[in-house]
């Protein structure tokens, strides 16, 4: 209020997206092209994007790990901002947030879209060991290529893989993992010297049912250990050792100790601090959207997508992928006052590298429905699937995707 005049509130940005992933430079392109003139800025820290579907795939030796990364600078549309900070608070009444170098954006609409949180740390001694000990993940840039020294180098001994409890993103990237390195053992001769443990926190080897079968094949060829209800809790690096705390059928859990020579660690992954202390987020920490409009429930010039959304969907870039004209089109409409009539189906796929050289490209949407983009078996692996993988899907996410050209991206029929 100035001189006792009410000063109408003066919006900073039209859209304002947290986080420049996948999603938020995928949408930034998406909104452009269909609305050029939009002022758009989008808030994120990192000046490296990283391509990270492959870095299962750097682990097994059949990617290079420089071709996962650009210069966040050089994927930004040229017409929208960058501010290269982290988002510290939210004041959605208000529509404003404020940024790490306390500066406060106004906002015409918001999107949020910064991904989830690796929380190494929610696993004993796993930070101080992490890149020796023989104790690696693919959920790390420079841990990928060290996944792949020692699948090279190990030719005996207790190989073991984890998963945490759910969500987490690419859940089937535990097992890729798995799949890639006993292939590469089974070709060089060695896979029968050494025993394979799979240590899975949930109660089945894939959410969706239809797939499990083709996955148990492979668990069956390559001798793998199932352990399920199994979660790792404390790593050892030095003893090479680590332990689990495993629940039985009553419920009960106990404390286990295993050792080993090849630990692949999958860490327990959890919404940002900033998202769980905001009122953006729902009882645990995401941000609370309408599963087919991705529309917030109580803020409605706010959308989310992305690892940090609320829907019950599979958190892969696939997602994303479809999530971004979802978002793009029902911001539009809400910005024209029309109803929202874009709605997504859940699709998410995990192109399931069972072996080197063929996939299982599991493609599902809400309730674990069949969503197939080509006329091929989906439980079956395919060598048509792994040159999707390898090959056709970093162009399209490089070329297409962070660029606004929407090839295979509409949503399907709720």
């Amino acid at each position: 209020m100035t001189d006792g005049k009410v000063v109408a509130q003066q919006f900073t940005h039209d859209v304002l997206i947290v986080g420049g992933g996948a999603g938020g430079i995928g949408v930034a392109a998406s909104l452009l092209r269909r609305e050029p003139g939009l002022q758009i800025s989008i808030i994120e820290p990192s000046e490296q994007h990283y391509y990270q579907p492959a870095w299962s795939l750097v682990g097994a030796g059949e990617f290079d790990i420089a071709d996962t990364v650009r210069p966040t600078a050089d994927l930004v549309p040229a017409t929208v901002r960058w501010l290269k900070q982290c988002a510290s608070s939210f004041d959605p009444e208000n529509q404003q947030l404020t940024l790490s170098d306390g500066s406060t954006h106004c906002y015409q609409y918001l999107i949020v879209a910064p991904g989830l949180k690796l929380h190494w740390a929610g696993i004993a001694g796993l930070e101080a060991t992490l890149g020796s000990n023989g104790v690696t993940s693919n959920y790390r840039f420079d841990l990928a290529p060290y996944t792949w020294s020692l699948v090279q180098t190990l030719r005996s001994g207790h190989a073991i893989f984890t998963q945490p409890a759910m969500p987490i993103k690419c859940a089937g990237a535990p097992q890729k993992a798995l799949y890639l390195s006993c292939s590469y053992w089974e070709a060089q001769g060695v896979l029968s010297n050494i025993s394979v443990e799979f240590d899975n926190a949930g109660g089945v080897l894939f959410g969706v049912p239809s797939f499990v079968p083709a996955l148990m094949r492979y668990i069956e060829r390559y001798k793998a250990n199932l352990q399920f209800n199994s979660n790792l809790v404390a790593v050892d690096g030095p003893a090479r050792t680590a332990w689990f705390d495993v629940k039985d059928s009553d419920g009960q859990t106990s404390r286990v100790k295993k050792s080993f020579d090849f630990l692949h660690v999958v860490p327990p992954q959890i919404p940002h601090d900033v998202i769980k202390a905001s009122r953006l987020g729902n009882a645990d920490g995401w941000v609370e959207v309408d599963q087919k409009t991705l529309q917030h429930l109580r803020y409605p010039t706010i959308f989310s997508l992305g690892d940090a959304c609320s829907a019950p969907n599979a958190k892969t870039v696939a997602a994303v992928r479809k999530q971004i004209v979802v978002v793009a089109e029902n911001l539009l409409a809400l910005r024209q006052q029309h109803a929202l009539m874009t709605e997504y189906d859940g699709y998410g796929a995990c192109p399931l590298t069972v072996e080197i050289g063929k996939v299982v490209l599991a493609e599902f949407g809400y309730g674990g429905k069949l969503l197939p983009t080509f006329p091929i078996d989906p439980t079956v692996a395919s060598r048509f699937a792994w040159v999707l993988k390898k090959n056709l899907l970093p162009a399209i996410y490089w070329q297409l995707m962070l660029k606004g050209r929407e090839w295979l991206a509409r949503p399907g029929k709720v």
